[in-house]
């Protein structure tokens, strides 16, 4: 139960702080059971990002461990001050990042690229939010343009998994079997329908990715391609120590010309955000739609300054190589679903989407669930990446419809799951211009002289 009661139809109670909104535990929401077991296994998700924080940035496991701590608490910040979204990372920057890092050897200088695209994401945020540019520069973008983006990053991350020596050669097994389960669990239209019919299965389904990572722990852990985890009992330490060391004050901060380099990438992981940003603005208005007992007031000017800080003091203390996102879509989609039941089921969309979140951060201090997990992190993050890679390849190819459109994608696609981010940039904006302008004027070409044919006819 809340301290402070909302009224049928008003908005959920707060402590104003300028025009953000503040809401906390016990005194203005309730923590709601379903989203606090929920986030007690989704929080697992996050612990994928140890594999690259320490295998290519090259940072201690204590010091990835605690930024991942650090991370989970950050991103309370922008539920508890008005954003009805689960915060998350930028899942589908992931890829794109692993080939801007493959520039850097591991240690200081990819630490330091990290830092660089997160400060510079940060400040695109703030100034994009305040001035309202984000939207007309990602609206206007064309749409090939954006499916090259999203088709480029599916295609590293598939290829970070099978090139020769990737994490599939090493456990093919084990991949094979999560990375099917995954997309069976996920996408299927069968098991959508059985779905339909069966709690159990409904149950199942909630709980996302995780499911296929759990059974393919247990096949790779029985047929011998992963160590049995050494569990510890008690409560998960952080090393704080670990992590300022391998902060920008200790190593120093990245120098004018990797901040350039950086710039790229922070704007296609813009670019992938704001669109994250509109999927989730539609989830949280078909919510409000459904129940007249809440109104559910947001700004989405908050959300970017919001993400700008978060990004801010990971790329100052606790440099993420997921990025500080705005929002985890499918944490915020099973938020919206169960409150779409009524307020008997959940009370506020803010108690669902606070309680899951503080489950995120409850969750990773529960020391024999993060020692279990250990041995299996690269796992997790190959069906990840093999997740990130298909639902990326969907929905950049539902961006394209013309020939030109199809070839242009097809090009900077390739060229930015090879090259990166700065040689794709370029590539998709010169064929844009040498290709896709030319046939779109052919097309009103061709338009103006069957309107003229028609005028002749009649």
């Amino acid at each position: 139960m809340s301290i402070f009661k909302r009224k049928t139809g008003e908005e959920q109670p707060y402590w104003p702080v300028g025009s953000y909104k503040m809401r906390l535990p016990i005194l203005h929401y309730k923590l709601e059971t379903p989203e606090l077991i929920q986030g007690m296994v989704l929080f697992t998700a996050g612990l994928s990002m140890i594999e690259i924080m320490t295998n290519v940035m090259g940072i201690s496991y204590e010091a990835a461990l605690t930024i991942t701590i650090l991370n989970q608490f950050l991103m309370l910040i922008p539920s508890t001050f008005g954003v009805p979204f689960v915060a998350g990372f930028i899942t589908a920057l992931i890829p794109i990042i692993l080939v801007f890092l493959g520039g850097y050897d591991p240690g200081p200088e990819a630490i330091q690229a990290v830092i660089a695209v997160q400060l510079v994401l940060s400040l695109i945020f703030l100034i994009f939010g305040i001035t309202g540019l984000g939207e007309r520069i990602v609206t206007n973008l064309p749409a090939s343009l954006k499916g090259g983006i999203l088709i480029g990053a599916g295609i590293a991350a598939i290829m970070t998994e099978i090139e020769p020596g990737g994490r599939l050669s090493e456990s093919p097994v084990a991949i094979i079997v999560g990375g099917i389960l995954c997309l069976f669990t996920m996408f299927s239209m069968y098991f959508k329908k059985i779905s339909q019919k069966s709690r159990i299965i409904q149950f199942i389904a909630s709980y996302g990715i995780m499911p296929s990572i759990i059974i393919a722990i247990i096949v790779g852990w029985s047929i011998g391609e992963y160590p049995a985890p050494q569990i510890e009992w008690g409560i998960t330490k952080p090393s704080f120590e670990a992590v300022w060391e391998i902060s920008p004050f200790v190593i120093g901060f990245p120098g004018i010309e990797m901040f350039i380099t950086a710039v790229p990438t922070a704007i296609l992981a813009y670019v992938i955000a704001y669109g994250d940003i509109v999927v989730g603005d539609k989830i949280v208005q078909r919510a409000n739609e459904s129940r007249k007992d809440e109104k559910i007031k947001y700004s989405l000017s908050h959300v970017h300054t919001l993400t700008f800080l978060r990004n801010l003091l990971n790329g100052l203390f606790a440099p993420h190589p997921g990025m500080a996102g705005p929002i985890f879509t499918a944490g915020t989609a099973s938020v919206a679903e169960r409150y779409t039941f009524g307020r008997k089921a959940m009370d506020s969309i803010y108690s669902g989407t606070n309680t899951m979140l503080i489950a995120f951060s409850v969750g990773i201090f529960i020391l024999p669930l993060v020692t279990f997990f250990r041995p299996f992190l690269p796992l997790a993050l190959s069906i990840t990446l093999i997740l990130t890679g298909y639902l990326c390849i969907t929905i950049g190819m539902q961006q394209i419809k013309t020939e030109a459109e199809m070839g242009v994608a097809g090009v900077m696609a390739i060229v930015l799951a090879v090259y990166g981010a700065a040689p794709a940039l370029i590539t998709g904006i010169v064929l844009y211009f040498t290709i896709q302008r030319k046939s779109l004027k052919k097309e009103k070409f061709v338009e103006r002289e069957e309107e003229e044919d028609r005028e002749n006819v009649s």
